[in-house]
């Protein structure tokens, strides 16, 4: 029973390491490549995230919610546009550095379109990319790129909003069973803050936090939404409103 539920939690590493191994039987050569390409990616990822978490604890510790929902928030209007295509164009590393901040500033109160906005800029206007594409493409092909990439993002970050609800992207989140206190395993990074805030709560199993057991009371809800809110990962997920009893 362990092996198996080892193997589907694992399944997706299992399939790289069987492609691996087709490529060394079939070709040795081309397969050296692929680790020595995936290692260089490995170190980057290694040296990136721990400062990608670090400023997401920043951003949950120090900035407050309020300067969120002012700057990012859904009436924030083209003000909060223009602040989320500035974060985006002059942030540093690659773009899957982006989603545990965009993560954690969609939880302080960020708009959905605005986070879109912050992941697209991000991804294909970031100003050390344009210096080099207007180097190599010349300035004219770079800035008239600019303003169309712009134009599209606004247009997407729009019909994105319309059509995506923070309360969708927390229902995908939470999947079809809703509970009080859960989990999101693909968010958790097993730092074991949560078992030290509430070991009766929480508990370490594989190296991930599991839910021990429900909250019952308003200390105990409270004890538990303050460590929701301390994990750096925002990988707790609590269902805050009071019911009538």
């Amino acid at each position: 029973m362990k092996v198996g539920a080892l193997i589907k939690r694992n399944k997706l590493l299992i399939l790289v390491a069987l492609a691996y191994l087709a490529i060394f039987i079939m070709s040795p050569n081309k397969a050296i490549m692929s680790v020595e390409n995936s290692v260089y990616y490995l170190i980057e990822m290694f040296q990136v995230l721990p400062v990608i978490f670090l400023l997401t604890v920043v951003i949950e510790a120090l900035v407050p919610k309020d300067l969120i929902i002012r700057g990012f928030g859904e009436e924030s209007g083209l003000k909060g546009n223009f602040f989320a295509l500035l974060f985006g164009s002059l942030s540093a590393g690659p773009i899957y550095a982006a989603f545990p901040i965009s993560k954690t500033l969609l939880g302080k109160g960020a708009s959905v379109s605005n986070i879109v906005i912050i992941l697209s800029a991000w991804a294909v206007i970031k100003v050390p990319m344009l210096a080099n594409e207007a180097k190599f493409l010349g300035a004219n092909f770079m800035a008239v790129r600019w303003v169309l990439t712009v134009i599209a993002i606004f247009i997407m970050a729009y019909l994105t909003g319309l059509f995506v609800k923070k309360e969708d992207m927390r229902s995908a989140e939470s999947g079809q069973e809703t509970r009080e206190l859960e989990i999101n395993e693909g968010y958790c990074i097993g730092c074991g803050l949560c078992v030290k805030l509430l070991p009766e709560y929480y508990e370490m199993k594989e190296q991930k936090a599991v839910v021990k057991k429900m909250p019952e009371g308003k200390k105990a809800k409270q004890a538990v939404r303050e460590s929701a809110e301390r994990c750096p990962a925002k990988a707790i997920i609590f269902d805050m409103e009071e019911k009538a009893s």
